[in-house]
């Protein structure tokens, strides 16, 4: 099995005697760097508008207590996240994004969202109402959608 992977790697190398490695130039990088930027806080206004309209939509159907507990569910995941994005986005513009910054950025924001709904549980027990809780921490994960729906996303 080894031998065929070598030939077949040396077979490469035969044909193309180099491996064509792409080099940007530091305009690409900026303007690939903007746009990833952009891509992050679109996608964060997006999250934001579908935990407003979750929280209207909650509040108009089933009162003010699903209003509130829409919004605090949408909340819980949008300020970890909207903290997290901007982390990336300082990172990308410094030049210091790297794939740990993502991943401990990631396991952070999973961890922040965990404590935050178990602080929502205990502190406001008694108003909460979970069902509109979920709806808005669901209808924020699913942020993206609206961007698909206006063909925003890339």
């Amino acid at each position: 099995m080894q031998n065929s992977m070598q030939n077949v790697q040396q077979g490469l190398l035969d044909q193309d005697d180099e491996i064509k490695v792409l080099v940007l130039s530091d305009a690409d990088r900026a303007a690939l760097n903007a746009q990833a930027s952009r891509g992050l806080l679109l996608a964060l206004a997006a999250q934001g508008a579908m935990g407003l309209a979750a929280a209207v939509i909650a509040g108009v159907v089933g009162g003010a207590a699903a209003g509130w507990s829409a919004l605090a569910g949408a909340g819980a995941y949008f300020i970890p996240n909207a903290l997290f994005a901007l982390r990336l986005v300082v990172s990308v513009r410094a030049g210091k994004a790297s794939p740990f910054t993502f991943l401990s950025g990631e396991l952070i924001k999973l961890f922040a969202t965990a404590l935050l709904l178990w602080l929502l549980s205990r502190v406001a027990q008694d108003s909460l109402v979970w069902p509109a809780a979920l709806i808005g921490l669901i209808l924020t994960l699913k942020g993206y959608l609206l961007l698909l729906m206006f063909r925003k996303l890339s």
